[in-house]
């Protein structure tokens, strides 16, 4: 069916109540071409005709052209552009004139690999070309064949951190002949991740080097505001070729801004997204219209799935169970593999999935996707929305709001996402934390020397020392040398800041079963004892969290609520690093500690988000140092509040989620990469003070490039605050899902006159 008769069936829906606040109609884009400075080895041009490749875009033979003159390249165009040629062509041309040429593919996911091992094989190459994938589920009987015989390795970051470069010496032949390294969708490479990611890479160009090779980086990323500087911190090099000219087609795209309609206007309460995505979802499945619904939270993308299939059963579609399933991190390598196969060969008609399926996996003929919530920042809507529409096909994209600040402020400026600038991709390779951890894994590699530091940065012989203090390394005249027995890449987690991961166990008759994993920095929040853990469509209750053996205990239920947990935090100054006039006060960046604690969890019906029950938790707190921006409510402003009959209490917290709600519009993060505190006499400043922090150990700049932009965020903030229509503070502007004291106090109207007084021309 078309786009606008879908569309002109929602609204006569029985769940539509003018919900389409905006239809944006994208044209479509013709080709443009251009030429190799000199042939393909015949082979490779043989089996670029086979596939019906005639002619290349212009940014792939930019690319390939730059590549085999030796620069380094990172390629920035569209999702479905066709970047993955503007890195095969010029390795696989390589191989093909000098048989020991090897290459590193590194994808973020193991999907992307598997999908990337696929357009490798549709060459037909082999065994000109060999190659294989390389991670945690390749069978332990074919690695040393791999190792040994490959020509293009296929892998993640976790497996070259954690299973290649620890383990280099059996790696000696690959690495020494080692003159590619394709890296792919480096946008995603961002925060804690795009940090360990940095030093990870930085760890194999020191081994590249003493075994004697350098290799080239080819690079690829969807559209960010700083590849190149992306592209550096990440691997280090210091010059590249940046292309990013697209001349590839596109097909045209109606774009869809979907809110969900107000059903409590009192306290400007909206129908829980998560069934408007359900709905939605439900209606493409049974047009078989083919479509992935992206959610923000692994917990979201099974209570999508859940809706959606009791839906099928209420209206007579039980078939349509089967042609459905849910897709996200922390799946066993079997269910995984599953998903991604009955996806790829077209079984399943519709999939609900966070961001794992966000990136350049080509699923092949998908009409449409749904954005449950505003995915965080433009670059990765953008991915989100080009899984659909490949080869030049019309597309058709949904935003569904939240019930928060941001997606609420676009829901009413729309035209913001498609006139504001992608976002910069921010990597900190200077965290010490992160930079510590695989400087030990460096040593236990191969010892350290001075000249060593340089590739690691300034802040390195400092971390160096500390280390050396603690007693992990010891120093051996010129070299520092890794200090214990054990394997320390095993203990770094770059997925997170967390060190390890709790298991996820369900009791059964028949005994134990492992159902996934859980990074031990969130595992309080979703684990803990009566949290509802969602796992593949089926509910499973949290009996017992063993902080010792990192294990949850789970059994499955039959419920009818979710769970959803309750955090509150203290603040301590360490150290103000900069300090700036903001308006009529002050603002500080500096270093906080923060000690964090999950103390109650709410239990929220199906389908309506009501709240059941709060219930009390007994957990220790996470205590952690990480960077922060801060400012000050001065006297006189405190005191027009008062005479204004305002709560200050109320109106600091009201501000801090307000101002959490809208950073993303402004940083690369998500408002869960971040924590606040609002207290009304901090003991450090002695005024009533709103902190809002990094929520990682050590800290991932996002409070630190915030810091130099607070005017335009608090200028958003007072305005998202102002233009909501509630009366005394809701989840669209003030109130916030992580609040630790159930949102309260709050006084919206006492927020929005603070923000004035800061910054009216005379103050209070």
């Amino acid at each position: 069916m078309s786009f606008s008769n879908f569309l002109d069936a929602l609204r006569g829906a029985p769940f539509y109540r003018g919900q389409i606040v905006h239809v944006q109609q994208i044209p479509g884009r013709e080709a443009s071409y251009d030429e190799l400075t000199y042939p393909l080895e015949p082979e490779l041009a043989e089996a670029l005709h086979r596939s019906g490749i005639t002619r290349l875009y212009t940014h792939q033979a930019q690319a390939v052209n730059a590549a085999r003159a030796g620069a380094h390249v990172t390629i920035v165009t569209a999702t479905a552009s066709g970047k993955t040629l503007c890195y095969n062509l010029p390795v696989l041309d390589a191989v093909l004139r000098d048989a020991s040429t090897r290459a590193l593919y590194i994808f973020p996911t193991k999907a992307l690999a598997q999908d990337q091992l696929g357009k490798l094989n549709a060459f037909g190459l082999f065994p000109a070309v060999r190659f294989a994938t390389y991670d945690g589920d390749t069978p332990q009987n074919e690695r040393r064949a791999i190792r040994n015989g490959a020509h293009i390795v296929l892998t993640n970051p976790d497996m070259l951190h954690v299973g290649i470069l620890p383990c280099h010496a059996a790696w000696r032949t690959f690495l020494s002949c080692l003159r590619f390294v394709v890296l792919d969708e480096i946008h995603t490479y961002r925060g804690v991740f795009g940090a360990h990611v940095a030093q990870v890479l930085r760890r194999l160009r020191r081994l590249c080097a003493f075994y004697g090779a350098d290799p080239q980086f080819l690079c690829c990323s969807a559209t960010i505001a700083n590849p190149e500087e992306l592209t550096c911190k990440l691997t280090g090099v210091e010059h590249l070729t940046l292309v990013e000219k697209n001349g590839a087609a596109a097909g045209p795209r109606t774009f869809v801004f979907w809110n969900p309609p107000v059903i409590d206007p009192a306290l400007g309460v909206r129908r829980s997204a998560h069934v408007e995505a359900a709905n939605l979802f439900a209606n493409l499945v049974v047009n078989q219209v083919r479509n992935i619904t992206f959610t923000r939270a692994r917990k979201s993308a099974e209570l999508v799935l859940r809706y959606a299939c009791d839906a099928f059963r209420q209206n007579a579609y039980d078939g349509l169970v089967q042609r459905v399933m849910s897709y996200r991190g922390g799946y066993t390598a079997q269910d995984r593999r599953r998903i991604e196969k009955d996806l790829f060969e077209g079984r399943l008609i519709g999939v609900t999935a966070t961001n794992a399926l966000e990136l350049g996996v080509d699923v092949g003929g998908l009409d449409a996707t749904v954005l449950t919530g505003y995915p965080g920042t433009i670059s990765s809507t953008w991915q989100q929305a080009g899984r659909a529409g490949r080869q030049g096909k019309a597309a058709l994209s949904i935003l569904i709001a939240l019930d928060n600040p941001l997606d609420q402020f676009l829901m009413r400026h729309p035209h913001y996402l498609f006139e504001r600038p992608h976002e910069r991709g921010i990597v900190d390779t200077d965290n010490r934390r992160i930079l510590g951890r695989h400087l030990l894994c460096a040593a236990y590699e191969r010892a350290l020397s001075v000249e060593d530091l340089v590739l690691f940065g300034p802040e390195a012989l400092t971390a160096l020392h500390a280390l050396e203090a603690e007693g992990d390394l010891v120093r051996e005249g010129r070299y520092w040398r890794y200090a214990a027995s054990d394997y320390p890449a095993s203990r770094v987690n770059i997925r997170s800041a967390s060190e390890n991961n709790y298991s996820i166990l369900e009791i059964t008759p028949k005994g134990e079963r492992l159902l996934g994993f859980v990074e031990s920095d969130v595992a309080f929040k979703v684990l803990h004892e009566g949290a509802i853990y969602l796992h593949l469509g089926e509910t499973y209750r949290v009996e017992q969290l063993s902080i010792r053996e990192q294990t949850a205990y789970v059994r499955h239920c039959e419920v009818d609520y979710y769970t959803e947990p309750m955090e509150h935090s203290n603040m301590v100054v360490r150290y103000a690093y900069q300090q700036r006039e903001l308006g009529n006060t002050m603002a500080y960046f500096g270093e906080v500690f923060v000690a964090s604690q999950v103390v109650a969890y709410r239990k929220k019906r199906l389908f309506t988000d009501e709240v059941l029950e709060i219930c009390d938790l007994d957990l220790p707190p996470q205590t952690f140092e990480t960077e922060a921006f801060w400012f000050t409510v001065p006297h006189d402003v405190t005191h027009a509040l008062v005479q204004q009959d305002l709560d200050l209490a109320g109106s600091i917290h009201a501000v801090e989620h307000a101002t959490i709600g809208m950073m993303p519009l402004l940083a690369t993060c998500d408002r869960w990469d971040l924590g606040g505190v609002s207290n009304p006499d901090h003991p450090d400043t002695r005024l009533p003070t709103i902190f809002i922090y990094d929520a990682y150990p050590g800290g991932v700049g996002i409070a630190e490039n915030t810091f130099n932009n607070l005017e335009e965020l608090l200028r958003v903030t007072r305005d998202v605050i102002a233009e909501c229509p509630c009366a005394e503070g809701c989840p669209s502007c003030v109130q916030s899902p992580k609040c630790g004291t159930s949102n309260s106090p709050l006084d919206k109207q006492g927020a929005r006159r603070l923000l004035e007084l800061l910054f009216s021309t005379t103050g209070a």
